[in-house]
């Protein structure tokens, strides 16, 4: 297991354009890498990295355009992007609760980000491969506590 070195928080990120930006307050409950097909057409790449973030800790300015689509169990799934370049910021469902997910590649400085685990890898690209250490689900997790807890031990943080 990798261990992680945060920066000092707050961070900020925002879209390709700039006009919108966010600024996340305190450090992420997990980072994973998601590897929908949603995720890698999103993100025109192999998988999407998420950051599992508290709603109150992240501050948004600029206006977002919101996605919405039923998802495949539960609440609808809505993506927050910014209209002006379409670069996707938030993931949020009701079933979150006050948690969203943040884009990953929208930091302004990535030099962090290693991520605590894989979500969705039935739909993985065939030369994707996982070390045997990692936590890998093959679908939508019922509960993202293992991804947390193993993001607690890469970081050594103390999150609320």
């Amino acid at each position: 297991m990798q261990k992680v070195t945060l920066p000092t928080f707050p961070v900020a990120g925002g879209c390709q354009c700039g006009k919108v930006r966010y600024t996340l307050k305190a450090p992420p409950l997990t980072l994973y890498c998601c590897h929908c097909t949603e995720c890698q057409r999103q993100s025109a790449s192999a998988f999407g990295m998420s950051m599992r973030v508290r709603l109150a800790d992240t501050e948004v300015t600029g206006h977002v355009a919101r996605y919405v689509r039923p998802a495949d169990r539960g609440s609808p799934f809505l993506g927050d992007f910014c209209p002006a370049c379409g670069v996707r910021l938030i993931h949020r469902r009701d079933a979150y609760g006050q948690e969203v997910s943040l884009k990953a590649g929208t930091l302004d400085d990535t030099f962090w980000l290693v991520p605590a685990g894989h979500i969705w890898a039935r739909s993985k690209q065939a030369w994707v491969t996982f070390g045997a250490d990692e936590i890998v689900h093959e679908r939508q997790p019922e509960s993202f506590d293992g991804l947390k807890a193993r993001w607690r031990e890469m970081t050594m943080a103390r999150l609320r």
